[in-house]
């Protein structure tokens, strides 16, 4: 028997015994070494579960993991007991964490490995910690490859936490260096600025548009301010943001959605239209994730404002209330030392 975190319930996150896993012909076991908390992890404790096609049984938490193989199966080849790895956690044949096994335990079992790629060796000079940050940068990477910003692009990141703070490392990464970070939150704000970006704008601190304009400029559409902006990438979820956008943005600016919004969003097409924008939306990470293994092995961008805590797997609980502070969180790290 080995811990597994669960979700039982609204706001319900338990620790349960469950059996240790074991492969079959197709299947790996992976130690896990490192994991982090994800808003969508906090999300399924919030809901008390899968928001869709949940089946009322407890949802084992935990997807953005690193680790090492510690059994395979009878068909698998290319890999060893031993190897260090990442796990693409969105195979159908797994949905590690969003309805399969969870990583917030010492071992995963990962299934059918043969199937589509998803285990990514990683060098000895990657450590586990940072190979931990693959998934929710890949989910970056693909919100910047929808944009389509370009370099000498003037960009507004609306959110950043994680995935925004993502987002502001890959943009810098692709050669855009004009770029703005809002949020509520000063101590985001301030890794923000360490990842890239330009500059840091608190709406609690006057008129943002007021303040977006004054940094890219201002120009006058049908009789209407706007700002000069090329690309807003909205990471927030806060429902008042995209109607805001698409009041103030210019002529042929392009809007991309990260954030999940689970409130209805009111848009004006009339607005959209007239301005001839671009709305496009990112989800997840369809071929991202084998390059952002690349990337970090490269050592091609510097990821330590990225991670604000540690904590052991013993201490999970209160890892977990410290991922739901954004005020002071940003990427939670659950690392499995002699818990493991």
């Amino acid at each position: 028997m080995m811990p597994s975190v669960a979700v039982h319930g609204p706001n319900d996150v338990r620790i349960d015994q469950i059996e240790t896993p074991v492969p079959g012909p197709d299947d790996i076991v992976v130690r896990v070494a490192a994991c982090g908390i994800c808003g969508t992890d906090l999300g399924y404790a919030r809901a008390g579960g899968l928001p869709v096609g949940g089946t009322g049984a407890p949802v084992p938490l935990g997807h953005e993991f690193s680790g090492t193989i510690e059994a395979i199966g009878s068909k698998v080849s290319g890999l060893n007991p031993g190897q260090r790895v990442v796990v693409d956690p969105t195979t159908p044949s797994n949905y590690i964490g969003s309805g399969g096994a969870g990583a917030f335990a010492p071992l995963i079992l990962v299934r059918d490995i043969s199937s589509q790629p998803m285990v990514y060796p990683i060098p000895d000079t990657l450590d586990f910690e940072t190979a931990a940050l693959v998934e929710p940068l890949s989910v970056a990477l693909h919100g910047v490859y929808r944009s389509g910003a370009e370099p000498g692009e003037k960009a507004v990141v609306f959110g950043a936490g994680p995935i925004g703070l993502g987002v502001i490392t890959m943009l810098r990464y692709k050669g855009i260096t004009d770029i703005i970070a809002v949020d509520r939150s000063n101590g985001r704000l301030a890794r923000a600025r360490a990842l890239g970006a330009r500059v840091t704008l608190n709406p609690d601190d006057g008129d943002i548009w007021n303040m977006i304009g004054a940094e890219h400029g201002t120009s006058e559409l049908y009789g209407m301010k706007v700002v000069d902006t090329d690309q807003f990438i909205e990471v927030s979820g806060a429902p008042p943001v995209i109607p805001a956008v698409l009041a103030n943005a210019r002529f042929h600016a392009h809007l991309t959605v990260i954030a999940v919004h689970h409130q209805d969003v009111p848009v004006n097409f009339a607005m959209v239209l007239a301005k001839e924008m671009r709305i496009t939306t990112a989800m997840a990470y369809p071929t991202e994730f084998a390059e952002v293994v690349d990337i970090l092995a490269r050592g091609a961008i510097d990821t330590t404002a990225l991670v604000s805590h540690r904590f052991d797997f013993r201490d999970f609980t209160e890892a977990f209330a410290t991922a739901a502070d954004t005020e002071h969180a940003a990427k939670v790290l659950v690392t499995f030392g002699e818990a493991a």
